[in-house]
């Protein structure tokens, strides 16, 4: 299916170069321009992919935030910052659009380097309303009266760090406006008892009445009746409290308004205006649509969050990846063993969608666990879960998302050394996501845990095996992997013992060790450094922790030169785990060089452009290793020698 790179015009939009641009548009122009917005974000995103439903949900309510408030005095703080690409076209940033998520261009979160009108980077749920408090808090201490204004989801306040944040809302603090932005959806949907209080709404209008009904009810009671009906408002308020979110915000001292349309831009408008002369914090609950204006996002709002490119008419995605992903192996995988082992259950952080959980999920609801946004829990849960090692568990994250659990990790896993296996999603460069969501740190703190089991698949064959092996290994495991595509493999599954690598290819001038995938890597730089009459061995430890230290002294003794490679930051990774090595056990006379991610935060891009960037791709660690250990690339008439002298 062809998708069609015509551009719609759109004049409205093109005006807007600053949003102080809004403040002239009457209501029937700014109605007109959230549907160029809508059409533009179809269009250029059909092509480039990105995060499509939410975005089209949060038009009319960013244009209104826009022509009420005046940016960047007044901060607009994103929960997520994938919603903001409305914000961004009106900001200064619209000639650049094409480019969301490409390689040198604009990232698709809130960005600060980007703009003034970005105040923090913002790839992970939670961080809003504690980061607008800091902020209201300094502008209080110096004296400023700008508006600060969180915009949140509804599954923020799922996130434990969230409900820490309004835990601590002076109630006299001004000019502080939480928006809450209510999709019923994160990625996947919503779980849990909070989510069900945004969902039993009656308006304020409604809960007043009903107060009044009951009070009028209890005075019609024979001779108690008045007495009675003085007593009627406990009675009122605790059935509002069962059909209203208000006491729940209440209780945390915002005001609560709404619900409001999300996509009536007049009463956005004129709700936004009004709570601004309130001189207390405010939560302002408004209720969108994801993926409003295609009608596949609408209807599938889950897969679209996400979107690969697609066709901007049908909303049908345009090709897909000829091998399966190691995710897509993952769960396949996960679902087969759990059918065949009732004590599998998997725990997810509500990625059941993206680490491709959704299979068994609907095979063993009882049995695959979204906690929602809340790695912490997920990973003190998934402990308690293995205690007393009946259940055999699996808690399946992403590698970035395990970074804001990393003392339950310690403190409720491997201090309590139960054997959770981890399956950590998205190991390595996040391509289109950039730097909040790099998977590139995690080998550096699951070193530094006791007991800690750390290994990564270099296919799907292998991925498979280290799953139905792991089990058996008694420990915190760790099985590491990219969101990229890998041969399934169809042997039969092998059990993997504990620490053993593997020697894929034997030779005796140089030691290639690499990690995971990047063994092909390893395997097409061997074959290519024949040409300079190296023949080079190439190790898959596939253990990172325990290394199979037997394997490698025994390589030691005819090998003098290494090279390792890793997708993962160069400082606390495999080649700096192998440098210690080699020091601890005073292998002196070795040479090293090591290839893995520099100490930088790498930003968006394909997967291809960035490990070009990094000095990751076969041509320049070639280069590299030519340079450093000063091979020679061989003339013809030397290859027919040593061919000759061969046979």
């Amino acid at each position: 299916m062809k998708n069609t790179t015509e551009i719609t015009p759109t004049p409205l939009l093109d005006a807007i170069k600053e949003p102080q641009d809004l403040k002239g548009l009457s209501l029937q122009d700014l109605k007109k321009l959230s549907a160029e917005i809508r059409q533009h974000i179809i269009e250029v995103l059909s092509s480039t992919g990105g995060h499509l439903g939410s975005n089209l949900g949060s038009i009319e309510l960013t244009l209104a935030l826009h022509a009420v408030f005046n940016s960047p005095t007044d901060k607009f703080i994103w929960d997520v910052g994938h919603q903001s690409y409305t914000h961004k076209l009106i900001t200064g940033r619209k000639e650049l659009f094409p480019k969301i998520r490409q390689f040198k261009g604009l990232c698709g979160f809130t960005h600060p380097k980007e703009s003034p009108h970005d105040h923090f980077h913002a790839g992970h749920a939670g961080a809003a309303l504690s980061q607008a408090l800091g902020v209201a808090t300094t502008r209080d201490l110096i004296k400023q009266d700008e508006y600060v204004v969180p915009v949140i989801g509804d599954a923020t306040l799922t996130c434990g760090v969230s409900l820490e944040a309004l835990n601590n809302i002076p109630k006299d603090l001004k000019r502080f406006i939480v928006i809450l932005n209510d999709n019923a959806m994160s990625i996947s949907e919503n779980v849990g008892a909070i989510t069900h209080i945004l969902s039993r709404l009656l308006n304020n209008p409604t809960t007043s009445k009903l107060q009044h009904d009951i009070g009028a009810l209890i005075e019609k009671f024979p001779t108690c009746g008045a007495a009675l009906s003085r007593q009627g408002h406990k009675l009122a308020e605790s059935l509002k409290n069962m059909v209203s979110p208000a006491p729940f915000f209440e209780q945390y001292h915002l005001s609560y308004i709404g619900p409001v349309d999300g996509h009536d831009l007049g009463k956005l408008i004129a709700t936004l205006d009004a709570v601004k002369h309130l001189d207390w914090p405010v939560v302002v609950h408004v209720m969108t649509k994801k993926g409003l204006g295609l009608q596949e996002a609408l209807d599938k709002p889950n897969i679209y969050h996400g979107a690969k490119p697609f066709d901007k008419i049908t909303g049908k995605f345009i090709g897909g990846a000829k091998k399966p992903t190691f995710p897509k192996l993952f769960g396949n995988h996960l679902l087969k063993m759990a059918e065949k082992d009732s004590s599998i259950v998997a725990v997810t952080p509500a990625m059941s969608l993206g680490s491709c959980l959704d299979p068994m999920m609907k095979a063993f609801p009882n049995r695959c666990i979204d906690v929602g946004i809340a790695e912490s829990h997920s990973i003190t849960f998934a402990g308690g879960l293995a205690h007393g090692k009946k259940m055999k568990v699996v808690a399946s994250i992403y590698s970035t998302f395990l970074q804001r659990a990393l003392d339950n990790l310690f403190h409720d896993v491997c201090l309590q050394e139960l054997p959770v296996v981890f399956a950590i999603d998205r190991a390595g460069i996040a391509g289109g996501d950039g730097a909040t969501h790099n998977g590139i740190y995690d080998i550096g703190f699951l070193n530094a845990m006791p007991n800690m089991v750390i290994t990564q698949p270099r296919d799907g064959q292998l991925l498979k095996e280290l799953m139905e092996s792991a089990f058996s290994w008694g420990r915190p495991t760790a099985i590491r992997y990219p969101n990229l595509p890998t041969d399934e493999g169809e042997a039969p599954v092998k059990t993997r013992k504990l620490g053993r690598g593997e020697l894929l290819a034997k030779g005796s001038d140089l030691l290639i060790v690499a990690l995971g995938h990047m063994c092909e890597t390893a395997m097409e730089l061997q074959s290519r450094l024949k040409d300079y009459g190296v023949n080079a061995s190439v190790l898959d430890p596939i253990f990172v922790k325990p290394l199979d230290t037997d394997l490698l002294c025994d390589l030691l003794t005819t090998h003098t030169k290494i090279v390792t490679i890793e997708e993962h930051s160069l400082s606390c990774g495999l080649g700096a785990i192998l440098n210690h090595f080699l020091m601890q056990n005073g292998y002196q006379d070795v040479s090293v060089v090591n290839f893995g991610i520099p100490e930088t935060f790498v930003e968006q891009g394909s997967h291809k452009e960035l490990m070009n960037e990094l000095g990751l791709s076969s041509d320049k660690i070639l280069e590299r290793i030519v340079l450093s250990f000063n091979y020679k690339k061989r003339t013809h008439e030397s290859c027919s020698l040593s061919q000759s002298h061969q046979a």
